[in-house]
């Protein structure tokens, strides 16, 4: 697995792990809807919660958080409206999330890490 890959995937799970000690419930890693993807989706206080794991190894080009684009924002959108219609949960409160990580590649320890609730509004939802 490339090293990306790998910092990833331990980005992801750290979020995951963050989620669950906060009291959220995971209800599907990974979730694919044609090209798009959505990290994590959890649930809390009966709102479905969609995340967006950023992880780095530095923060010398920008906190990881930042660099989530209006097009992975759009693909989020469209998982999410998929995800919500295929779960027959169309009347409940949804929110995106991001969560970003920064590890240092040598000891693997967190050196940043930031839940950003609420980060971005879809404007179908007004």
């Amino acid at each position: 697995m490339a090293t990306h890959n790998t910092l990833g995937a331990l980005g992801e799970m750290l979020a995951a792990a963050h989620l669950v000690a906060n009291g959220y419930e995971i209800l599907a890693q990974n979730y694919r809807y044609g090209k798009a993807e959505v990290d994590i989706i959890a649930t809390k206080n009966k709102e479905i919660i969609f995340v967006e794991v950023k992880t780095r190894s530095s923060a010398a080009f920008g906190l990881p958080e930042t660099a989530v684009s209006r097009r992975k924002q759009e693909f989020m959108l469209a998982a999410a409206s998929n995800f919500m219609y295929e779960k027959d949960l169309e009347d409940t409160e949804i929110r995106f999330d991001i969560i970003g990580i920064v590890i240092d590649k040598k000891t693997q320890k967190t050196i940043d890490f930031s839940h950003l609730e609420n980060a971005f509004f879809p404007n179908w939802l007004f």
